[in-house]
This record gives C-alpha cells, sequence and structure tokens, in this order.
C-alpha cells in the first residue's frame, strides 16, 4: 500500500492521448508514462477523472478501469497536459472531417474550471507550445510546468517520469548479455530534428546496419538512411532491446532548456546505449559522459567502441550507470513533486 500524502484530492486530468497501446497512426509518447502516472496517483488514495474523450475505447477498443467524464465534474485541481492549436486538425469546425475536440475541450476546461471558479490549475506544456505572453502565467492559481531541467523563467520545472518497477527489474548484466543484431538505431518522428538527425544520426548510418522507426516524411536528402516507417507502440521495447546503440535526437527548443523525451527511458531500460549529443543542456544529468558527443564523427567512434565490448563486463558497467542516471526520474519522486506543487496552489489560492 502507498503512503498517502496529506491531502486527498479529486485530480482532473484532461489529455489526449492513449493510457494503453492506442493505435499505430499517433506519436504519442505519453505511453510510456501517462497510464503509470495515474495508476500512482490511484494508489496514493486521489480520485482521479480523465476530462478528454476516451481514445483507448473509441479508437483502440480498449476498455481501461478508469473513469471518463464528459461534463464539469467537482474536482480540486485541474492537470493539463498542454494542448496547441494544430490547424486543419484542432481548429477546424466540429463535425468537420478529420477535427479532433482536443483544443475545444481544454478551452471548456479553462474557463469553467481555471477561469471562472478559480481552481488550482497545473499546466503541463511537454512540448514547449504555450506562448511566453499568454495569459495564463499570470493567474495566481496556475502552475506552469516542462519536462525541461532548466526552463524560462516563471516555468517549473517537471520532468518525465520512468515507472519505478521498470527500472528496479532492469539488469545490466542480463542486458549486456542480450544478442543486439543492430548497432544502431532512432525511434522516434521526424518533427524538427532534420538538423540534429543530419549532424549526429546521419554520419554513422553510413558507416553501420541502423533502422529509423517512425514517422519521417521528408527523406530524399537521406537515400542511405533505412526508413522503415511508425512502429506499434508495445514494438518500442524490443526494438531497442535488439539495438546496441540509439542517439537522442532533440528539437533545438528542446535542448536550450535540458528536455529529453522517454525515448531515454525506453533506450536505457531495454539496455540500448543512449549516446547523447553535448548540444543539450545538462547532458551530464541524463547520461554518462563517456556516452556524450560532439559531431557525427564521435558518434561513430562511440558506436565503434560499443560494439568492441558488447557483451563484456565493461559493457554491464556502463549499461548500469545509464540506469543510474535514470535514478532521479523515479516516477515515485515525480508524483511527490506534483502533489508537492498542488498543495502549495491550493494553500496559496485558499481552495483547501
Amino acid at each position: 500500500m502507498k503512503e498517502r500524502t496529506g491531502l486527498t484530492m479529486r485530480i482532473g486530468l484532461s489529455f489526449w492521448g492513449f493510457l494503453g497501446s492506442g493505435v499505430l497512426d499517433t506519436p504519442d509518447g505519453g505511453r510510456f508514462w501517462r497510464r503509470p502516472i495515474v495508476d500512482e496517483l490511484l494508489a496514493l488514495g486521489h480520485d482521479v477523472v480523465l476530462l478528454q474523450n476516451d481514445r483507448d475505447r473509441l479508437e483502440a477498443g480498449d476498455v481501461l478501469p478508469y473513469r471518463w467524464h464528459s461534463g464539469l465534474p467537482p474536482v480540486d485541481v485541474l492537470f493539463c497536459e498542454w494542448r496547441w492549436p494544430l490547424p486543419g486538425r484542432n481548429t477546424t469546425p466540429c463535425g468537420t472531417e478529420g477535427h479532433t475536440c482536443d483544443l475545444h475541450r481544454q478551452t471548456d476546461l479553462l474557463v469553467h474550471y481555471t477561469i471562472t471558479s478559480g481552481t488550482p490549475t497545473v499546466i503541463w506544456d511537454t512540448d514547449r507550445q504555450l506562448p511566453a505572453d499568454s495569459p495564463l502565467h499570470d493567474r495566481g492559481n496556475v502552475i506552469v510546468c516542462e519536462p525541461g531541467l532548466a526552463p524560462p523563467a516563471g516555468i517549473t520545472s517537471l520532468v518525465h517520469p520512468v515507472p519505478d518497477k521498470l527500472l528496479d527489474d532492469a539488469g545490466p548484466e542480463a542486458l549486456a548479455a542480450v544478442h543486439r543484431s543492430l548497432p544502431l538505431i532512432y525511434v522516434g518522428n521526424q518533427y524538427n530534428r532534420d538538423e540534429e538527425f543530419d549532424a549526429f544520426f546521419a554520419p554513422a548510418a553510413a558507416r553501420f546496419p541502423h533502422r529509423v522507426a517512425g514517422k519521417w516524411t521528408q527523406i530524399e536528402r537521406w537515400p542511405h538512411v533505412n526508413f522503415t516507417g511508425r512502429c506499434p507502440f508495445p514494438e518500442v521495447q524490443h526494438l531497442h532491446r535488439a539495438a546496441l546503440a540509439t542517439v537522442l535526437l532533440n528539437p533545438a527548443r528542446y535542448s536550450r532548456v535540458g528536455h529529453v523525451s522517454q525515448r531515454l527511458f525506453e533506450a536505457a531500460l531495454a539496455g540500448c546505449l543512449p549516446i547523447t549529443p553535448d548540444v543539450i543542456a545538462g547532458a551530464e544529468v541524463f547520461t554518462p559522459p563517456v556516452l556524450h558527443v560532439r559531431d557525427g564523427c564521435e558518434v561513430i567512434d562511440r558506436v565503434e567502441w560499443a560494439l568492441g565490448i558488447a557483451g563484456s563486463k565493461e559493457h554491464a558497467d556502463l549499461i548500469g550507470a545509464c540506469l543510474s542516471h535514470l535514478e532521479p526520474f523515479r516516477l515515485s519522486a515525480w508524483t511527490a513533486r506534483l502533489i508537492q506543487l498542488i498543495e502549495s496552489l491550493i494553500h496559496t489560492t485558499g481552495a483547501a
């Protein structure tokens, strides 16, 4: 039984994605940590109600044991994974072909809870899309968070979490002993990563067998790269487990604030060495310095070195060091941090 926090709260959670495996045609990386977050909050005794569409049931046919609500139920706090305008998709009129109602629903939730009722609200801007001049920044009942280690002034750091059990169950020796058929892999989508791909991954792809799994639509400049398209979410772990190394590729807006995605966790937990461009602020927090690189030539050097130590004690020790770097990102610590932020809002606003 989890130790309960001081307050038992009704938490309204707004997100646009899946708790389970979902469907193939989605970039939803939150599937790695979202369901564990909900489970952790429930285990701590909080009442969690999900305020967007049940996409697991409607799109993937998965009936999951959680509570959804399409109205405006009483909540003590609103927690939003931030949604932003996507022209032609969530900016079109309701009922239009291809329309998704995530943005309209988020607006309704913010108007009702945050603005009209003064409900304590945590906005988790996981893609760094909330405008700097948004009036939400100035509301006393709102805390805006980002996953970066060093977000801009006025933004609170709330990093992506890694489930405790996955970290506890990862064994460096067993992972080092796994046969890995590919020297190099990248799992993830193209979005704003062309410059980093050119600088760090493409040179190594010309030297080693590799695979790039994800949605990459503009690929003409890399005819030598093996792009294989999107893969089902459950396959991500298997892909990393079959590869010796990956490269953490960030959009520049992530790197400058020390923000890495769940790909770090997926790779390290599978024993796939996360080679880390040193342009990522706080790289030393995420991975061992020996895996940091300045350019594509150094990526090649690291992959060649990894091939030489594969299966050895040195390899196991390196995987162990990668896993040790994940300790600060444990979900249990993340949840305690979230509750601390919520309780500070409740105290400040007098909403208790």
